[in-house]
């Protein structure tokens, strides 16, 4: 950890970056981007399993080998019953366009995030359920497919990972799947209910040499302290160094507000997701991580956060993207008065666990401005730029309906690009990207795979590259 005067000292020159961001972003031009391909890839029905296709958001379901496109989709199983009742399907993108590669035996409930290295070997999460055909719910047994990018119509090599004990796995997984494609090694993280993630490492001897438990974070603070269940996180492997960052989710812990939502909703339940923790390891073949840093919090006012993605420089910083969104309306009558929405996209730098850098690159506020941020994700080109894209929705100052995609360059001075709108037919409102956290080589060209507002049933690819 940095001491306590190095600390002070990156904080200030992080709070100064985000000072010159604000007030000299607009003088920097916008990113130049082409939409190259726009296409529909399949067709889904709705599970109705609390999964569909967008659920791994933290992980990603396409990736790019070389000159190939892949993509993990879903369909759902006629006669199935929730909630596992789907089960996966690997398109690829040839000359004719999409077309399906392979598709799962057994039934699982949620999306198959997948791998890569440029090697050719395309790795696919499977998490199949293990119960019988009219059980809703039970045991399932994570599973790893290799396939060949070359020939991913033959059956692919099935790998089962190797975990401390026997841990009882369900169809609820939370799992997130990241690869280092330099190293050829990959890590696979799974929940098990509310006290810890299991983890298991893969090395590049196809050796499955480290495993154990991520234990969740302590709420001491809540009126009844329990563990703070981290979910939905964006997980990064380099050099054998593990980067963890998730929400928390678990039921209401105020019991006032627990009430009151009660009242509005007729449940016993109501989740949070409102504290942003970051985690990491130095060396995951030692099995230890850091302390848990709460990187941001929106509890105070009954909030809401959600991660986004998570990119590690060159230099070591830890630059992270989530939105936020100020307070849960519904409660603000009775328990926060006066106080105002807000919704961002917000970025941080950490180093060594500190954060040196936290700002808003897209900032909605109740009564100023009604284009609302949505999910968005980084993108790093071969030169090492880096860039972050993201969806707008709303109405702009003169009262217009804004639906788009925006993309801006995040400078190495901490400044920021003006943003560029993608030229997209239609955009896209939520999406993965062919990353480098999934082993996907870093390119001025952009993969999108994702739906589009008002389009249910359909999702989408599209091509895009920064000029």
């Amino acid at each position: 950890m940095l001491d306590i005067a190095a600390g002070l000292v990156a904080l200030i020159m992080g709070w100064a970056c985000v000072a010159a961001g604000a007030s000299e972003s607009e003088s920097r031009p916008a990113p130049r981007v082409v939409v190259e391909v726009e296409e529909e890839v399949y067709s889904y029905q709705e599970a109705q399993n609390g999964a569909g296709p967008m659920w791994s958001f933290g992980s990603s379901c396409i990736a790019r080998i070389g000159d190939q496109v892949f993509i993990s989709g879903l369909q759902r199983l006629p006669g199935a019953i929730p909630l596992n009742n789907v089960r996966w399907q690997l398109y690829r993108r040839g000359d004719r366009g999409w077309e399906l590669a392979a598709q799962g035996e057994g039934r699982t409930r949620e999306p198959c995030p997948v791998c890569c290295f440029q090697d050719g070997s395309l790795f696919l999460s499977d998490n199949p359920t293990l119960s019988g055909p009219d059980e809703a719910s039970g045991p399932a047994r994570p599973t790893l497919l290799r396939f060949d990018a070359a020939n991913p119509t033959a059956p692919p090599e099935v790998i089962l990972p190797e975990w401390e004990g026997e841990p009882p796995f369900t169809e609820h997984s939370y799992r997130s799947f990241a690869a280092d494609a330099e190293r050829r090694e990959l890590i696979l993280f799974q929940n098990i209910g509310y006290t810890h993630a299991e983890w298991a490492f893969r090395d590049n001897s196809g050796k499955w040499s480290a495993h154990g438990k991520l234990v969740w974070p302590w709420g001491a603070g809540y009126p009844q302290p329990q563990p703070v269940r981290v979910c939905y996180p964006t997980v990064a492997l380099r050099d054998r160094h593990v980067y963890f960052c998730g929400v928390s989710d678990i039921v209401e812990p105020y019991p006032e507000w627990r009430a009151f939502k009660r009242e509005l909703t007729g449940r016993d339940w109501d989740y949070d997701f409102r504290r942003l923790f970051f985690t990491w390891s130095d060396d995951i073949t030692t099995g230890r991580f850091h302390e848990w840093v709460e990187v941001s919090s929106r509890d105070a006012t009954c909030g809401w956060i959600f991660p986004c993605d998570l990119w590690v420089a060159p230099d070591g910083a830890v630059h992270l993207l989530w939105t936020e969104r100020a307070l849960d309306e519904r409660l603000r009558e009775r328990f926060f008065p006066g106080e105002l929405q807000r919704q961002a996209l917000m970025y941080a730098v950490l180093r060594d666990g500190a954060v040196v850098v936290k700002r808003a690159l897209h900032e909605a506020v109740e009564g100023r401005s009604d284009e609302i941020p949505g999910r968005g994700r980084f993108h790093v080109t071969e030169d090492g730029r880096l860039f972050v894209i993201w969806y707008a929705g709303g109405r702009d100052a003169a009262g217009r309906r804004v639906s788009e995609n925006r993309v801006i360059e995040i400078l190495p001075d901490g400044t920021q690009t003006q943003a560029a709108v993608v030229p997209l037919a239609a955009p896209f409102d939520s999406f993965y990207t062919a990353g480098w956290r999934n082993g996907s080589p870093p390119s001025h060209v952009v993969d999108l795979y994702g739906t589009r507002p008002g389009e249910d049933g359909k999702l989408w690819y599209a091509r895009i590259r920064i000029e």
